[in-house]
């Protein structure tokens, strides 16, 4: 659970750009923002070189760059599919095998080049509003890199508890940064999925959840984020699909196949969706005992 907690909160920094300027600000970031999401990462790393050519002194290049690496092994993966998180026993796990070496340590350089020119630009500025977010998105992305990929749960963790933090941070300065709450909602979501004994010692740890929360956050950012409004939604139908709450499944999927035709991981969950949901109207389930 925690290694698929920290794959979120990763993908939902590293897509999430939390709208930190106008929309046209950075128009190459946008545009790979969307490549991502069409899963055409080689096109979208070539929006992101001709940003980081015309404009090197932004950490949100680097930080982009280290996102379309490690969002291509997610969807290598499938970790943000129903198959993985309908399943509990990779949902507690994680992905399996090796990844592929290339874009292991491209997505590391990047990463390591995000953090430390975000780092710097907190030194003159703590609250500055684009080095709140590229740190977010730096430690959410290690802590993904820890847990799913180097299985290393425990200093994953820190991570995750350090992105929550920044991602508080970052909201505090910037109250429209919507994109944020992806990662507030992932994490409140998850960990309250875990059985009590596991929530309790989370708890200690100064980590804690509610699905509920988590679902209301999620719904925030799916309706009002900026580049990470899709992955919100996408995250909200699979918790939905968690819920037995199908038939809302069925429209985020339909609504994100619509947008994003050419990315057909999204036609598939909506099929998917639309099965289960079909399987409930011909074999409904009984009522629960004790009603």
């Amino acid at each position: 659970m925690r290694a698929l907690l920290s794959a979120v909160l990763a993908v939902s920094a590293a897509i999430g750009g939390v709208r930190l300027g106008r929309a046209d600000d950075r128009p190459q970031i946008e545009a790979a923002f969307h490549r991502m999401y069409e899963l055409r990462f080689d096109e979208a790393r070539a929006e992101i070189a001709a940003y980081r050519s015309a404009r090197p002194d932004d950490p949100i290049g680097a930080a982009a760059e280290a996102a379309s690496y490690l969002f291509e092994e997610f969807d290598r993966e499938g970790v943000l599919t129903s198959e993985f998180f309908l399943d509990d026993d990779r949902f507690l796990g994680g992905i399996s095998g090796t990844p592929d070496p290339r874009r292991r340590t491209a997505f590391l350089e990047a990463n390591d080049r995000a953090r430390e020119m975000a780092s710097k630009r907190l030194e003159s500025n703590p609250d500055d509003p684009d080095g709140l977010f590229v740190l977010t998105l730096a430690d959410g992305m290690q802590g993904d890199f820890e847990a799913v990929i180097e299985k290393r749960q425990l200093s994953a963790l820190g991570y995750i508890r350090r992105a929550e933090q920044e991602a508080r941070r970052l909201l505090a300065v910037k109250a429209d940064a919507q994109d944020a709450y992806v990662a507030l909602g992932a994490a409140n979501y998850i960990i309250g999925c875990l059985p009590a004994y596991k929530r309790f010692f989370l708890w200690f740890g100064g980590v804690r959840g509610d699905r509920q929360r988590g679902m209301e956050q999620l719904r925030t950012a799916a309706e009002k984020g900026h580049y990470l409004r899709p992955l919100a939604k996408a995250f909200l139908a699979l918790a939905a699909e968690r819920e037995g709450q199908f038939d809302r499944a069925l429209t985020l999927f339909q609504e994100l196949a619509r947008e994003f035709p050419a990315n057909p991981v999204f036609a598939r969950e909506a099929a998917l969706a639309q099965k289960r949901v079909d399987s409930l109207r011909v074999d409904p389930p009984g009522p629960r005992r004790g009603s």
